[in-house]
């Protein structure tokens, strides 16, 4: 089988959701392994990883030196910085 004939398995929206509430919770306790084994529901480590790097990807986590998942966004923070005059995106 080619890579192109495989499937590509893309996570439902409530599986993200759940992932994304379990690392605010947890935020900075687990490595990537140890997070996926105390999710409160089970899931293929691919798809974890899918959700990890989508997460990562989209600026709402980040990975410390240590390998341990902390959730960073903060969209409230966001909102003040751009309401800022003073301040500008370069």
């Amino acid at each position: 089988m080619t890579s192109e004939s495989k499937a590509i398995h893309s996570p439902q929206l409530d599986t993200v959701l759940m992932v994304e509430s379990f690392i605010k919770e947890h935020s900075g306790e687990f490595k990537k392994r140890a997070l996926w084994e105390s999710l409160p529901k089970r899931m293929m480590y691919q798809t974890f990883s899918v959700v990890i790097g989508y997460l990562q990807d989209s600026g709402k986590i980040a990975i410390d030196p240590e390998g341990k998942i902390c959730w960073i966004y903060n969209p409230e923070l966001i909102k003040r910085y751009l309401d800022n005059a003073n301040l500008k995106i370069q």
